[in-house]
């Protein structure tokens, strides 16, 4: 069983009365949402998925915190932008100047890199939420309980606590109405009348009424269980970071019980995702990320929901963009092709099922040999589609053409090193180093070039006699050393495309021209 499938047992297990399944997520629009902050809707989307399998139905809701404090300038952001540190999100100017705020900018980029997915959650803006005063019950509430979440948060933490610190703690930040910053101080609120007062470092003074105001926020350990108690949220992940036993989880686990009289939802705590030779932690302010876009110009979007699928969220895995590109798409193009012949089972199953989009097309090509044939022939579309078609392959024109774009971005982006050309002239140092059945092997290969007329499989069948011997493993050898001879003096290397493509691509006349001495 998948473990999106065990965590939805639990959940039904738990609620058996239950007619909608409330699971949530949250992300807070500081910068670029990297790949590893993915991981926290993918998991919540793949246990949505799972519920809606076993009959269920799901409300599955996306909360963007961008009513939270601008904290930081990012790297790719102008340092300027410092003089709005303090304010929420919403309240911060884009800083590429295309949408109404900081915060729209980046949502509205996430929030169309999901659409590829096929990932439509609903989406709810907080700042929309507090200043509809939609929350403002449940901050009167958590202000009118205040001492007893003061003694909670102290509860899991070392320091002891003080009645002074106590008197004076408010579980709320206020955005000044003067300058819109929370440099804020709260120093008073009247119960009874459900007025605050508060004053700020730019010199205002202020009280007011908290049902009316549209700049007060909870702390984030209150506002979370706050938000589960009026989402009667079910099921929501969280990062490795909220999920010590002294971490916002737990903490917000008791507030929501005793504040709030909720019970916490199923919580599933994911482990962070590496970009593979780094060491540091995905960050969107230090730039040290990939974004779903930029893996989505390298990788198809059922390839990057299999990776997160395949691991337990508890299971930290790295992602590069290397040679893991050709061996993550060969991976998933075996295990797609078994779920589709219906030869997969158990979770692996599960993980491709969750990973599709749309219906299997094999008319899609494999991204493998699309990457190994474009530099030959210079990255030339149509030039791709008749080498496929002459192949007797029947290809969707659509499909080829995003996978070469994938191929194509990728080598000119990270992989340079596979630009292979076609040698301008005749590798002589090399032939004269040859053997002498390695020389008669690459005759009785020209003679076959010249002979013509041959299908693919019966080329090939004539090319694998052409090193006959009666030892197989000797046979298999000599195979392998011939085609790594045909590549070296026709592209210089060792590897490249099967060898009727090869000839399709060079052109019979080039080739001989490279291979006949």
């Amino acid at each position: 069983m998948h473990w999106s499938e065990k965590i939805a047992k639990r959940l039904i297990e738990s609620h058996p009365e239950q007619r909608t399944f409330v699971c949530a997520s949250g992300i807070s629009p500081s910068g670029h949402i990297h790949i590893g902050n993915f991981r926290e809707i993918v998991t919540t989307y793949f246990v949505s998925k799972a519920l809606e399998k076993a009959g269920k139905k799901v409300r599955f809701i996306f909360s963007w915190d961008d009513f939270d404090r601008f904290r930081k300038v990012p790297v790719h952001v102008d340092p300027s932008f410092g003089q709005y540190i303090g304010r929420p999100y919403t309240q911060v100017p884009c800083p590429y100047g295309c949408h109404t705020s900081y915060a729209e900018h980046f949502e509205q980029e996430f929030e169309q890199a999901l659409s590829a997915f096929g990932i439509r959650p609903e989406f709810i803006y907080q700042s929309k939420e507090y200043q509809s005063r939609r929350y403002a019950p449940g901050i009167l509430q958590a202000l009118r309980s205040r001492g007893e979440i003061y003694d909670i948060l102290m509860s899991f933490k070392t320091g002891e606590a003080s009645e002074a610190e106590r008197a004076a703690f408010y579980p709320v930040s206020v955005y000044c109405g003067d300058c819109g910053k929370d440099s804020t101080t709260v120093h008073y609120f009247d119960e009874e009348q459900g007025l605050l007062t508060y004053s700020c470092k730019c010199g205002h003074h202020c009280t007011m009424s908290v049902a009316e105001a549209e700049n007060i926020k909870l702390q984030w350990k209150i506002d979370w269980p706050m938000r589960w108690n009026l989402e009667q949220v079910l099921f929501e992940p969280g990062g490795r970071d909220h999920s010590s036993e002294t971490g916002s989880y737990n903490v917000a686990s008791v507030i929501s019980e005793k504040i709030f009289e909720n019970e916490p939802p199923m919580y599933e705590p994911y482990e962070f995702i590496r970009i593979k030779g780094s060491f540091a932690k995905m960050s969107s302010s230090s730039g040290n990320n990939y974004t779903p876009d930029d893996l989505l110009k390298v990788y198809a979007p059922e390839n990057i929901l299999f990776l997160f699928a395949k691991y337990q969220p508890d299971a930290e895995f790295h992602i590069g963009m290397d040679e893991d590109v050709l061996r993550n798409y060969t991976e998933f193009e075996r295990y797609r092709k078994a779920h589709d012949s219906h030869t997969l089972t158990d979770d692996m199953d599960s993980a491709v099922e969750l990973s599709l989009i749309y219906p299997l097309n094999d008319r899609i090509p494999s991204f493998g040999p699309i990457a190994s044939l474009l530099p030959l022939i210079h990255f030339d579309l149509h030039l791709l589609q008749e080498i496929m078609t002459r192949n007797g392959e029947v290809v969707d024109a659509d499909g080829l053409k995003q996978t070469a774009e994938r191929a194509e971005y990728w080598i000119k982006h990270w992989m340079p090193q596979k630009l292979v050309t076609v040698n301008s002239s005749r590798d002589t140092a090399l032939y004269e180093t040859l053997e002498t059945h390695e020389l008669a092997w690459l005759e009785a290969f020209c003679g076959l070039l010249r002979t013509g007329g041959l299908e693919d499989e019966q080329m090939m069948t004539e090319i694998y006699a052409i090193c006959y011997n009666e030892d197989k493993k000797t046979m298999k050898n000599n195979q392998k050393r011939l085609f790594t001879l045909i590549y070296q003096l026709v592209l210089g290397q060792e590897t490249g495309p099967r060898i009727p493509v090869l000839i399709q691509a060079v052109g019979l006349d080039r080739l001989l021209a490279l291979l006949d001495f």
